[in-house]
């Protein structure tokens, strides 16, 4: 069954792509509404900077354990349910949040979200990829900026809501959004049936997860994602000593997130002409991060955090959607959603060992040692860069008019069994 028997065309509707887009939003504007406001906060609540990435990193973690048991699961039946049904947990999820002023309410609030997210995430991801109609790069780009939308209003939103009625008045909406996402996920997108799997054994699953063309993408999303989640809690923590307040220091986030969100639309129709490779593209936004990282780390004074969130937030913008594209361009569409979910996985990984490295190296040496420690590791993964796959068998879902798995390009997505 191809996407022209569930959604009518291989080029549906926007709408239909619409509350997919809103899904990221939800998931970015939840996870960094909230730890923004723990950054700029941490002093108040007594964090010290070891227990500040241990409830950043509460969110990611439960992700990573997640995400591939619920990308594998939309494969089996199909993205729709798991989106709507993991957006709904979020919502009940964030009701727990009312009781924050409870530490261990916050942190079984922020391990809820991050287990709902995990089934909404990578599911919407292998929705976006299904209904690309052969453009993945634009399709990603867009995604992409609207999670960095997400990045962008959640730091100030949720610093406003906490100003207004503290931790229980963000977590409040936070349900509210999750609730509406729902309702419109379950309305406008389309039922997409599960694609026909040939079956796999182990040692099918460990070629297909070892192979550079699921690795590179995943190492590269993985130290993107590392320096975002440690930007999100440690650069505001910087502009709060500098002697910015709770909102001066959260909006350093979102000049990171907006330039994150405008520049990755143009990076994938950039891609989709030709016009830009895969691996020189991640090469060149990893090296931007680390550059931005060496700088909040070393160059004192408020403007130069803010000209370092500028250019951590222009390199994940560039190498992000690179990545996404070049795994949905590799993968066969039938499993699209367990590919997505494991790279996911790699990426909640990165977005949990990022400000655990950053604060526990920060304790023994100092913030700067820590941040320096992440800029290295960020432009090792630079060397992890694959190069763009010669064919792309997920380029929409109608590329098997009899229901099979699409062609392969070469070597970038793993043969199925026989």
């Amino acid at each position: 069954m191809n996407v022209s028997e569930t959604a009518g065309s291989a080029h549906p509707a926007a709408v239909q792509r619409w509350p997919l887009y809103a899904a990221g939003f939800t998931t970015a504007f939840g996870a960094h509404a909230v730890a923004a406001g723990l950054g700029a906060e941490s002093a108040g609540i007594g964090l010290s900077l070891l227990g500040l990435g241990i409830l950043l990193a509460l969110y990611d973690i439960a992700e990573v354990f997640l995400k591939p048991v619920f990308g594998a699961l939309s494969d089996r039946i199909g993205p729709k349910p798991v989106i709507v049904g993991g957006l709904v947990a979020f919502s009940a999820a964030s009701l727990i949040g009312l009781w924050a002023d409870q530490p261990a309410m916050l942190a079984a609030a922020r391990l809820g979200q991050g287990m709902a997210a995990s089934a909404f995430s990578p599911a919407s991801s292998a929705g976006v990829a299904r209904l690309a109609g052969g453009k993945t790069g634009h399709y990603f780009g867009r995604y992409g900026s609207w999670k960095g939308l997400g990045y962008a209003i959640g730091p100030l939103l949720g610093a406003l809501a906490i100003m207004a009625g503290g931790f229980a008045l963000l977590f409040l909406i936070l349900s509210a959004l999750g609730l509406v996402v729902a309702a419109w996920a379950a309305y406008a997108v389309p039922s997409l049936a599960p694609l026909p799997r040939p079956r796999y054994t182990i040692v099918d699953v460990w070629r297909q997860s070892t192979e550079r063309s699921f690795l590179g993408p995943t190492l590269v999303l993985a130290a993107a994602t590392g320096a975002l989640g440690t930007a999100v809690g440690f650069l505001p923590a910087l502009a709060a000593r500098e002697g910015l307040g709770t909102a001066g220091s959260v909006a350093v986030v979102t000049v990171l997130a907006v330039a994150s969100s405008l520049i990755q639309p143009r990076i994938g129709g950039l891609r989709d002409r030709g016009l830009l490779a895969d691996k020189p593209g991640m090469v060149a936004g990893l090296v931007a991060i680390a550059l931005g990282t060496l700088m909040a780390g070393l160059l004192p004074g408020a403007g130069w955090t803010y000209c370092a969130a500028m250019l951590i937030g222009l390199g994940i913008g560039i190498a992000t959607p690179l990545a996404f594209a070049h795994l949905a361009d590799s993968t066969p569409p039938e499993r699209l959603g367990r590919t997505l979910g494991s790279a996911e996985l790699g990426r909640e990984l990165g977005d949990a060992g990022g400000p655990l490295l950053v604060g526990g190296v920060a304790v023994a040496a100092g913030l700067p040692w820590g941040l320096g420690a992440l800029a290295l590791a960020v432009g090792a993964a630079a060397f992890a860069a694959p190069v763009t796959p010669s064919a792309s068998p997920a380029k929409n879902d109608g590329a098997s008019k009899n229901g099979g798995p699409a062609k392969n390009g070469g070597a970038s997505a793993p043969p199925a069994s026989r």
